[in-house]
């Protein structure tokens, strides 16, 4: 297993504990200091909970030896009185208590997710296309949770645990050090306990959430509109039930195994308390009847060893738990420390007056094969691990590649030596087989990746030099795979403009040739599309995607051929439009259809990562290669089917 440095602390065998450092406890603390006021309140009703809770012992033990005996009527009336009124003022004291704790827990959350995801946001695609979707779910999720719990619950219970111990034993050895000494003499017994069948408690919760994680990202992969989709192709419903079965029956049996050792431990620590209450009343009793302390002092001291045996029941397996929660603040702080792969400059220009010069000069790009910027697969106590494989469980996903001959586009290095200029307001088209290094170059222009080697320029600026916000505003890119958000047709359009009025909305839609149908839809545009748009053809997901960018009315388009889901018709009215929008605008378009081909000012044919050949239709025509090859194959029978051209 392989570790990263930011995780040194991390846990790599079964056996052996999370550990602590002192930067990891500062860095803790730097949380919690936004709210070191409400943890100094929550601190000082500790306090006062736990003054009130040692009244009660001491107001029975005057009952018995002083007031009743005396029969003092009206003493013994306000006594009673007191006994209802601590309960009652403790209970007050603990809600507001809670109140707080929640306040602080809550808000460290809040913090921690807010960080995390802020990061995430800054993360190049290559993160997101090397990592499980379920993994970042759990580290906003999980983790957070976790950390939320070291400070609100953990820490708080630790704290409360200690201070009532102290108090109770201060109060004891001031009543009867004879028998406060009794009283402590099975503290080894608790440490003991402790050690033995809390190690295997804490061993089993691990393996539970284990299983958990592997039954969590089967629902994930077989659940969402993709996965179900697939499984209903195939008819696998019976083959994923039993899958399931066998990871649920996993946590189940688990959930049986961590409850049974979890009794049994209830049960010995009750064993031992009772071991020091029989001490406590036998020798106790043995004092009174030689008469070296009262009954009243017994009945009190019974009162105090159950808070002192639950506050070391507590205390005994502090540290496992302290530490433990700490985990899930190391693996937050590593998504939170994980370096930007697409930094942005203190001083970088913001892009302004664009008029869409686009220059590629020698740029490479190779997809990194190696996971130093992603997340580590580690061992965590208490909280979900990462899941290798959903349906197997195989720790690999199979073999490489494989070259085929004889025109593979099999690589190491997905674009190599590109140079090209478009000037402002030129349509680009690229062309080339499947696999040539397409998509690739179109994700370079709005810096989603940053090339290998070589330099990328819009009107003369390298990317790398401008304000990541300003050049996106300046591009609108529309992906063959259109995504739209499970919300309504008007929300999927504001993303491009958020405060697009009605007018502007059905201005881009008319251009994009889908308005008509959105009117005829008996919600309008308040229709929800569905999961990634699945209630809409693939057509008027296009459509709907290219008035998106129309909306946006960047000074540069890419294109990955948004017509090519879309019927003649449909097409022959968007062409239009697409014209209207290219003009006077830097356009680089993927190009399957014909049309486009014959309208671009620069035609940019690609093979294995690199530029073949380049010119105009009828250039490149005449130098019977690539390009002719591809137009016999593919365009040619377009051509014909349009009634020739």
């Amino acid at each position: 297993m392989r570790f990263h440095g930011g995780m040194h602390s991390m846990i790599n065998s079964p056996d052996e504990k999370p550990k602590i450092t002192r930067q990891l406890l500062l860095r803790v603390l730097h949380y919690a200091k936004p709210y070191r006021g409400l943890i100094l309140t929550m601190l000082v009703l500790i306090l006062a909970s736990t003054g009130l809770s040692l009244l009660t012992p001491l107001i029975l033990r005057d009952m018995i030896d002083k007031t009743i005996p005396a029969g003092d009527t009206r003493r013994l009336t306000l006594l009673a009185l007191a006994l209802l009124l601590i309960p009652a003022i403790n209970g007050v004291i603990n809600v507001f208590q809670r109140r707080t704790s929640a306040r602080v827990g809550e808000g460290v959350i809040y913090d921690l997710r807010l960080a995390l995801y802020a990061n995430l946001q800054r993360m190049s695609l290559r993160f997101f296309t090397n990592t499980k979707v379920g993994e970042l779910m759990s580290r906003l999720n999980n983790d957070v949770i976790g950390a939320q719990n070291a400070i609100s619950s953990t820490i708080v219970g630790i704290v409360t645990q200690f201070i009532q111990a102290a108090a109770v034993l201060g109060v004891m050895l001031s009543l009867e050090w004879r028998l406060t000494l009794i009283s402590v003499l099975i503290l080894p017994l608790f440490i003991l306990a402790a050690r033995q069948l809390g190690d295997r408690l804490r061993e089993m919760a691990r393996a539970q959430m284990e299983a958990n994680a592997r039954m969590n990202a089967m629902m994930n992969e077989t659940l969402n509109i993709g996965g179900a989709l697939l499984v209903k192709l195939f008819g696998r419903q019976e083959l994923e039930v039993d899958r399931f079965g066998q990871r649920a029956k996993q946590v189940r049996d688990l959930g049986v195994q961590r409850a049974f050792t979890g009794s049994i431990f209830a049960a010995i620590i009750g064993l031992i308390s009772a071991v020091g209450s029989a001490l406590v009343y036998g020798l106790g009793g043995y004092f009174v009847i030689e008469g070296a302390f009262t009954v009243g002092t017994i009945v009190a001291f019974g009162a105090y060893l159950g808070s002192l045996y639950g506050a070391l029941s507590g205390l005994s397996n502090a540290p496992v738990e302290f530490a433990t929660s700490m985990v899930s603040f190391e693996r937050v702080f590593e998504v939170v420390d994980l370096p930007v792969e697409l930094p942005e400059k203190a001083d970088a220009v913001v892009l302004k007056d664009v008029s869409g010069g686009i220059e590629f000069d020698q740029v490479s790009f190779q997809y990194e094969r190696g996971d130093e910027h992603l997340l580590s697969d580690v061992r965590r106590y208490g909280s979900m691990d990462n899941v290798t494989a959903v349906l197997s469980g195989a720790e690999g996903s199979g073999g490489e590649e494989e070259e085929e001959a004889p025109r593979s586009q099999a690589r190491g290095v997905a674009l190599d030596g590109i140079s090209f200029q478009a000037r402002a307001g030129q349509l680009v088209a690229l062309v080339g087989p499947s696999g040539a290094g397409k998509t690739t170059l179109t994700y370079l222009i709005p810096r989603l990746y940053d090339p290998s080697a070589g330099v990328i320029r819009i009107d003369g600026y390298d990317l790398r030099d401008l304000k990541l916000s300003s050049l996106s505003a300046q591009i609108g890119m529309v992906t063959q795979e259109t995504y739209l958000y499970h919300d309504t047709i008007r929300t999927n359009l504001q993303y491009a403009k958020l405060d697009a009025g009605q007018e502007e909305l059905e201005a881009a839609c008319r251009v994009a040739n889908i308005h008509d149908f959105i009117s005829a839809l008996p919600d309008g545009y308040d229709t929800i599309v569905g999961e990634r748009g699945y209630r809409l053809s693939g057509g008027e997901k296009q459509r709907i995607a290219l008035a998106r960018v129309i909306l946006k009315d960047p000074r540069i388009l890419v294109l990955d051929e948004a017509t090519s889901s879309l019927d003649s018709e449909s097409e022959a009215l968007i062409q239009d439009a697409l014209a209207k929008v290219m003009a006077q605008r830097t356009s680089i378009v993927i190009a399957h259809r014909l049309s486009t081909i014959l309208a671009a000012d620069l035609i940019l044919v690609l093979d294995r990562g690199r530029i073949v050949e380049s010119g105009t239709h009828a250039e490149l025509l005449a130098q019977g290669g690539l390009y002719a090859h591809l137009y016999q194959t593919q365009f040619r029978k377009e051509m014909h089917l349009q009634g020739g051209l």
